[in-house]
């Protein structure tokens, strides 16, 4: 059958009254078909036209109601909708708990990742940039020292840099923690947060000062710049510019104070509470005339009109002119390499905590940023999916009201506006339940999340967004329900040829599906997660993290170290006991050289490993095995000069017997013994090369319990510092705890990920609680029907969730495959990792066809066990 152009239909529509509509259209659509019999395609298609524009006329034209009018019909709107809210009490909890439960996750996620987002974000000047350096061979890295004579060579050679500074953000001499007094009191209190810092640092991060002129604050030599929060505690009402405060018990070098900052906000990539000046530091000689010691950022601040492509282009030639021209006067076999694959960079301020992960800093990682965004959008298509869901299988219900509304001559876009009326009142209702569960929850999601997050009632924009959010939200969850249910022919609803039920609910269906399939893969992903995280903790790591106590500080006891760690060995509880600064754990230090057989000159290349001092007990203490040779004996004075090597030391230096070999960097070494390979950085990195050198002190005293009694052995070891340390805090922590800090971000976000799929299975379950309810409600005369003829309660049973069961199955067959992929990449960045194995796929199948007959089966069982009289007694 052929019609006219669709657009003289459309201009028909967009003009005529609807009362008149679809009346006059049909008796224009037949005329046009007699005619086509007799005229050509064209000529019918301009009588067509003719006809409509004939009918332009005023008493046709669609005439605007008056407000008076709309406001009736909306109160109207309201009225139906409340008396639906409170007739199906049932169905009308599970759409607004399941709207608040996606809602608050929604919510819950955006201020997550809005804190995530607006790290340094306080800068004025928008062209702050911190040097990185990138190394670009077989793989990438990245990593933020330079020389201690960076900040001159940048301010001489480069006329964009305005000002530049260097920073020690790392633990290195007093960086970092150290014990604290004033130099008018006793007793110390140990204290984080330490950093050395050029003064005009202060100025290219425009910290703001409390005390003290920014551009003096750091000026002096042994200055110390406090934040506010130190100057309360230390100096509460009182002004500490120009009072002096000792650092480990270092009466030589007492630091004055030039001024006091504000605290750096917490959503910033710094965090320090003491700023000590590197006016006249020098921590190794010559430092800051050459090219060497790597153990400074660089901050600049560029000139306005700087092209940071051309700057960074420019770098090359810092370079050329320093690096390499260092490396050749040197004869370091790195030359080429150095020249082929070293570069230099800047990266903007704003820019570092989203940036790499190989630079050392407290940085996010976009994965999880995008991840967790991704689940708040599937959790809040959840909660819509429940609303589109319970709206379309109630549609029986509400199918002689629409009829009924037709009949008396309502239009189809009047039923629209009061369907959609419906959703937005239950999305507002949702909204308000969201933000009251958004309060309540962010104490738990903060502690969750290590953060500080709080709803921000007073930003201008939040309120607002929030409206606008639950408007979009529910014209998007109620729109498909809207015209699905205004659609309903009267002279269907009265002949009652209306689907019931799920007679055609092959939507509802691939909804019920992608519900599951959602869930499904949320579950496989925190069976993963878990594995993981479990494979981490309880894999054979090389060393024994149990029952150690690690004493911090232990740098001030000086002379007396030797008789401290004795004096421990002798107490019952205590194994042995160590000193040093180096702990294959977080938190303790790192030293990487290059290392060649004895005989290779520095023009061949080097093995690249760690270097670490450690004394005689290191090895004994942690429980590493020794694999050959053996371990070093203080009474022999050769051994200062001999090393302890891993196996991969001995397999990458080449040695097939490594005990009696020679090797070293800036001075020959004896290897005397080899230890087995142990794990000293996280499960993400492979096992590197180390070796140990003999030596004596540290700052942190570890100690190996040997009975099952911790408490009373950090009691007696606190007994014995505070006999040697009287007026200094007993500061301890666990190694395992310690091991386990290494992996604190995977954790958090695993427990974030866990109580994510958890909120996403109680919505799935909440929709599907409610639609069986409604299959129960619809089939209840079958049911009774069968129950009369003798069916048993394990066939109605059978019945009733047999189609349930074989979604969240085909759920299962769609998530499986999905969920392996996604978790496999996500085990890419693991050298260690577990093989996900058929079982963790058996498990979330199992969990999730037994979620789904608990949700179930109230209704179930409640229908096969009820009284078919009671059904049949109407009938």
């Amino acid at each position: 059958m052929q019609s006219p152009p669709k657009i003289f239909i459309r201009f028909f529509r967009w003009y005529c009254n609807d009362h008149l509509s679809d009346a006059v259209l049909g008796d224009l659509l037949e005329l046009y078909q007699r005619r086509r019999k007799f005229y050509s395609k064209r000529k019918a298609d301009l009588l067509f036209l003719w006809n409509v524009l004939v009918f332009l006329q005023p008493f046709a034209i669609k005439r605007k109601s008056s407000p008076q009018n709309n406001i009736a019909m909306f109160e109207n709107y309201l009225k139906i909708t409340w008396r639906t809210m409170t007739r199906q009490k049932m169905y009308t909890g599970i759409k607004i708990g399941g709207f608040a439960i996606g809602l608050a996750t929604c919510i819950l996620i955006f201020l997550f990742i809005r804190n995530e987002m607006s790290y340094d974000q306080q800068y004025a000047h928008k062209n702050i940039y911190r040097l990185f350096n990138e190394w670009r061979g077989e793989s990438v890295g990245h990593w933020t020292s330079f020389p201690a004579n960076i900040h001159t060579i940048l301010k001489k050679d480069y006329a964009e840099v305005e000002k530049a500074g260097r920073l020690i953000p790392f633990k290195w001499f007093n960086a970092g923690s150290n014990l604290l007094r004033r130099d008018d009191k006793v007793d110390n209190t140990y204290e984080e947060g330490f950093g050395y810092a050029d003064n005009e640092l202060l100025d290219i991060l425009e910290i703001p000062m409390v005390y003290g002129n920014r551009a003096t604050a750091l000026v002096k030599p042994m200055s110390i710049v406090l934040s506010k929060k130190m100057a309360d505690k230390y100096f509460p009402n009182e002004d500490p510019i120009g009072k002096i405060l000792i650092l480990n018990e270092d009466k030589t070098k007492p630091f004055e104070i030039g001024g006091v900052m504000e605290d750096f906000p917490p959503n910033s990539h710094l965090h320090f509470e003491f700023l000590i000046t590197l006016t006249n530091v020098e921590f190794w000689q010559g430092e800051q005339t050459s090219w060497c010691c790597w153990n400074y950022n660089a901050y600049v601040k560029l000139r306005p009109d700087t092209d940071i492509s051309a700057f960074q282009n420019k770098l090359t030639s810092m370079k050329d002119t320093y690096l390499l021209t260092h490396l050749e006067k040197n004869g370091d076999q790195s030359l080429e390499d150095e020249k082929a694959h070293h570069f230099f960079g800047v990266q903007r301020v704003e820019d570092i905590y989203l940036s790499w992960d190989d630079m050392g800093d407290d940085h996010a990682d976009l994965r999880y940023i995008y991840l967790f965004g991704g689940i708040a959008v599937f959790i809040l298509l959840l909660a819509c999916i429940n609303f589109v869901n319970l709206s379309t299988a109630k549609s029986a219900n509400r199918a002689k009201e629409v009829g009924l509304r037709k009949v008396v001559g309502s239009f189809r876009s009047y039923l629209v506006r009061q369907f959609l009326t419906e959703s937005l009142m239950y999305s507002f209702v949702s909204f308000a339940l969201a933000l009251l569960l958004v309060v309540l929850a962010m104490p738990f999601f903060n502690s969750l999340a290590a953060k500080q997050l709080s709803i921000p009632w007073m930003m201008w924009w939040f309120i607002p967004t929030l409206l606008g959010a639950a408007i979009v939200v529910g014209v998007v969850a109620g729109i498909y329900p809207a015209f699905y249910l205004s659609a309903f022919k009267p002279v269907d609803v009265l002949k009652g040829s209306v689907s019931r039920g799920l007679k055609s609910s092959g939507m509802r269906s691939a909804m019920v599906i992608f519900q599951f399939t959602t869930s499904i893969i949320l579950i496989i992903g925190t069976f993963v997660i878990y594995k993981q995280m479990d494979f981490i903790m309880n894999t054979k790591l090389g060393f024994n993290k149990d029952q150690v106590i690690m004493i911090q500080g232990a740098n001030t006891l000086n002379e007396r170290l030797e008789e401290f760690k004795d004096e421990l060995k002798q107490l019952a509880d205590v194994e042995n006991a160590t000193c040093n600064n180096y702990l294959p754990v977080a938190g303790t230090n790192r030293d990487n050289n290059g290392f060649w057989k004895e005989g290779k000159t520095k023009i061949e290349k080097p093995v690249y490993g760690q270097h670490w001092a450690v004394d005689p007990d290191y090895i004994s203490t942690l429980g590493m095995k020794l694999v050959a040779g053996r371990d070093f004996d203080k009474k022999l004075k050769s051994d200062t000069a001999s090393l302890i090597i891993n196996q991969k030391m001995a397999k990458e230096m080449g040695f097939k017997n490594p005990v009696g070999e020679r090797m070293g960097n800036w001075r020959m070494y004896t290897v005397i013994g080899v230890v087995e390979d142990f794990h000293f950085d996280d499960m993400r990195q492979e096992i590197r090369p180390i070796c140990f050198r003999l030596s004596k002190g540290g700052n942190i005293v570890s100690v190996k319990v040997k009975s099952k009694n911790i408490a009373g052995a950090i009691e007696s070891v606190n007994k014995v510092w505070n006999k040697f340390m009287p007026h200094q805090p007993f500061r301890y922590t666990f190694m395992d705890e310690s091991y386990a800090r290494m992996y604190d971000q995977v954790d958090r976000m695993g427990k974030i990920f866990a109580s994510f799929a958890a909120l996403a299975i109680l919505v799935a379950c909440l929709g599907l609680f409610a639609l069986s309810a409604f299959v129960v409600e619809q089939r209840s005369k079958e049911i009774s029907i069968r129950l009369v003829m003798g069916a048993s309660v394990k066939s109605i049973f059978r019945l009733l969730t047999q189609n349930f069961v074989q979604l969240v199955l085909v759920s299962f067959i769609i998530a499986a495959p999905l969920a392996w992929y996604m978790m496999r990449k996500w085990l890419e960045d693991y050298k260690y990792k577990i093989t996900i194995t058929w079982d963790v796929f058996v498990i979330a199948g199992t969990v999730s066809v037994l979620i789904a007959l608990v949700t179930i089966s109230y209704q179930a069982i409640t229908a096969a066990l009820a009284n078919p009289a009671h059904r049949l007694r109407a009938e």
